[in-house]
């Protein structure tokens, strides 16, 4: 890939990235030219092969984001790794079904923890680098539930909410100073958090009913959005919110 869309000479670090849509971000980012540092909870050995096998350099990196010391580390291991940080992708999340009048206090902070209170911290540990550099690209992973409340869903409705308010924030500190800080917002993709959903004919049926594309989202179909956000083609993007869920907010 070449001209503005080109993520050559780029290090990027992606979380959640040993399957589904954080996978799919990090093959897209190398497809585009960048070496990628690859963080999971999980082995990451699979997607770090296949980055290699595009050309491109991979690191793995490992630990529980979470944990208030882990995103500064996992900003050291990557350019420690990779010599350089110019990149970095939100992908790290969860999520816990029940009713709001059953979703016990553990539940709710658990995913609060994960999608929101960690996408802080890496984008602290890595705002704080790229600060310094006077450039460099966020995306953090919003969900169509930041602009609807959903089913079932109350703390990642509450923490993708949280997600797309956070980025805004961070943009209106961080533009003047060169770092781009944006979000996208999947739409109904296929992946692990949506089994369930998946699994049930009648719920599933309902979903592709109201998507205009006609379909689930593969990771693959999302993958281009973060590309975008992450190139010099993105550079007067901040703080936005962009949605690819195949015509979903528009029916």
């Amino acid at each position: 890939m070449s001209g503005s869309f080109s993520l050559a000479g780029r290090v990027a670090l992606v979380t959640g990235a040993a399957r589904g849509l954080g996978a799919a971000y990090a093959l897209a980012l190398a497809e585009a030219g960048a070496d990628v540092a690859v963080h999971d909870l999980c082995p990451v050995d699979e997607t770090c092969e296949r980055v290699r096998a595009l050309g491109r350099r991979a690191t793995a990196l490992a630990g529980d984001v979470t944990r208030p010391d882990t995103p500064e580390r996992l900003v050291r291991e990557a350019l420690s790794g990779l010599g350089a940080l110019d990149i970095v992708v939100n992908n790290a999340g969860t999520i816990r079904r029940a009713a709001a009048a059953e979703t016990s206090d553990a539940d709710w902070l658990a995913v609060l923890d994960v999608n929101l209170s960690s996408v802080f911290r890496m984008c602290r540990a890595a705002g704080r680098h790229m600060l310094d550099r006077g450039h460099g690209k966020i995306v953090n992973v919003a969900s169509l539930l930041a602009f609807q409340g959903g089913i079932l869903v109350p703390a990642y409705a509450a923490s993708k909410g949280g997600v797309a308010q956070l980025t805004k924030a961070l943009a209106n500190e961080w533009a003047s100073r060169g770092v781009n800080v944006n979000a996208i917002a999947p739409g109904y993709v296929r992946t692990e958090n949506t089994a369930a959903l998946q699994a049930d004919p009648a719920r599933s049926r309902q979903i592709v009913d109201r998507i205009p594309a006609g379909r689930w989202a593969e990771p693959e179909d999302v993958a281009g959005g973060v590309v975008f956000l992450c190139s010099s083609a993105a550079d007067y993007v901040h703080g936005h919110v962009l949605v690819v869920d195949g015509g979903w907010l528009g029916r």
